[in-house]
């Protein structure tokens, strides 16, 4: 058996922890702070930004989320900050503190302490965040592979055996 790639987990858990936040049920601690974004919508939605670019897999094939490319590229940006394992887990485990003094927002805490702890393991293994990156598709060599075309036409039988005789016409 191969070795398990814990950051593939932790980002699961991390991405559902930013989309419980963000989109979770409005408690009375949010009623009085009228339409907008609280700061639980905000963590949540840095956590989904941060968290919906998958990493590239060690060994196997990785299959790149619809429209990963485009956050791929400001995930890369950050370089380091982004990239580092133990930097994530610190994030998460930042984020999920505050989180936890209200009631409904206990489901996006626990994920987000579960993701924060599977980072952290991720991290101590050797583990770090590498882009998907499309590899140029190959073009077929002209000069090797490609036939050149027949200088000369296809040898054709006598015009006298070309045409049709009397038997072959009524039959």
């Amino acid at each position: 058996m191969g070795q398990i790639e814990w950051a593939m987990w932790a980002n699961e858990q991390a991405l559902a922890a930013g989309l419980s936040e963000c989109a979770g049920p409005r408690g009375a601690a949010d009623a009085g702070a009228g339409p907008g974004m609280g700061a639980r919508d905000v963590a949540g939605v840095l956590v989904c930004l941060l968290e919906y670019p998958r990493s590239k897999r060690k060994k196997g094939s990785t299959m790149e989320r619809c429209g990963q490319k485009y956050m791929t590229a400001v995930v890369k940006l950050f370089g380091p900050l982004t990239r580092n394992y133990y930097i994530r887990a610190i994030l998460h485990a930042a984020l999920a503190v505050p989180a936890g003094f209200l009631l409904s927002t206990i489901l996006g805490t626990v994920c987000l302490g579960i993701a924060s702890g599977i980072y952290l393991l991720a991290a101590v293994r050797g583990e770090e965040w590498r882009p998907i990156e499309q590899k140029p598709r190959e073009r077929p060599q002209v000069e090797g592979d490609m036939k050149q075309p027949p200088s000369n036409p296809p040898p054709r039988p006598p015009a006298d055996a070309r045409r049709k005789q009397p038997a072959e016409v009524g039959g």
